[in-house]
């Protein structure tokens, strides 16, 4: 879906094109969907006098194979997550640059500056971070739900009502922290009881849906979602009756990243853009819509209250938080079959 969000309305298209003439280039943007309030790309937009575009994708993997069949070269920025920013770059994706060319790069929190997947940052800058799990319906289910059984090995009150990401990496990193076995595992054992473990729960699955994971936890079409805890902070704001599950076995810890992308035909703009959401009334703007938390100091002032409060931003105590590892080759082509078969 691509949207110009300069000024928006069809109405104004001759206002449009005739401002067109004056501005100072563009912004090509590719990035999650329902992920990036609209008033803050007009706030860029006039702010810069720049024509800003943006296209969206529903999963690391689908934005990655867009890129690499032919979309390199018509976007600046992109928003991956952590594991797949280390991916991109090695595929030679990312362009780099200095953290001097951003004046608000001592912005981000200390603890996302030295990160493994991009250390001190130089193709990359903190979005927004958050987890992975499930939400369950409280008004069919009342058991326990602090358990990844609910959708490896649900009960039966849940069997058939499940709704999974359509999502390679959350979903196979869930199931391998459920068996308890390493990410990435070369192990034929290991990988054999993966396998088997997804099969076996497919049966049990409604439906594989990113873009529709809140609505149909809204709607009661599923009764288990798994969901971002974002998305399910808005499900419940829209009236579902859901709880969302921090499960014992652990659950995904993931940060999106805005990355500058090599051969990108705007790079001074994607530069301001990028400097521009590290100001913290901008970052805490997109934590307010997406109800994630950002990776910025200097938000808690600019944020809503019922943001700061949210249970699904706020973990337990000792809660077993994983990031996704970006696996060798060899192993990755083995998860890429496993992942396809499901999908069949």
């Amino acid at each position: 879906m691509k949207k110009l969000l300069k000024l928006g309305a069809s109405a104004l298209a001759l206002t449009i094109a005739a401002s067109a003439v004056h501005a100072e280039g563009k912004l090509s943007i590719y990035h999650w969907f329902e992920y990036m309030p609209q008033e803050l790309l007009d706030k860029f937009a006039a702010e810069y006098d720049v024509e800003v575009t943006m296209d969206t994708f529903d999963s690391n993997e689908a934005m990655l194979t867009a890129l690499k069949a032919g979309k390199m070269g018509s976007y600046d920025v992109t928003v991956p997550g952590d594991y797949m920013v280390e991916i991109m770059a090695g595929e030679g994706l990312l362009d780099t640059f200095e953290p001097s060319e951003l004046s608000n790069f001592g912005n981000i929190s200390p603890q996302w500056v030295d990160v493994s997947f991009d250390p001190g940052r130089h193709s990359s800058i903190p979005y927004q971070w958050g987890t992975t799990s499930f939400a369950v319906n409280r008004d069919v289910y009342s058991g326990d739900i602090q358990t990844l059984a609910i959708v490896f090995d649900p009960p039966a009150e849940l069997q058939g009502k499940i709704n999974v990401l359509d999502s390679q990496g959350e979903v196979i990193a869930l199931a391998s922290i459920y068996l308890g076995i390493p990410q990435c595992t070369s192990d034929r054992d290991q990988l054999r009881a993966l396998n088997d473990l997804l099969q076996s729960a497919k049966p049990h699955w409604a439906s594989f849906g990113s873009d529709t994971a809140k609505d149909v936890l809204v709607s009661g079409d599923a009764a288990v979602g798994m969901i971002w805890n974002g998305f399910s902070a808005k499900a419940r704001e829209e009236g579902a009756n859901i709880e969302y599950a921090f499960p014992k076995e652990g659950y995904v810890v993931w940060m999106d990243n805005v990355v500058l992308l090599k051969d990108a035909p705007n790079r001074d703009n994607a530069l301001k853009f990028m400097n521009f959401l590290l100001e913290p009334e901008n970052a805490a703007a997109i934590t307010n819509y997406a109800q994630y938390t950002a990776g910025v100091e200097g938000v808690e002032g600019f944020l809503d209250e019922s943001v700061k409060s949210a249970p699904e931003l706020n973990p337990p105590a000792g809660g077993k938080g994983q990031f996704i590892m970006a696996c060798s080759q060899d192993v990755q082509a083995v998860y890429d079959k496993i992942w396809t078969d499901l999908k069949k």
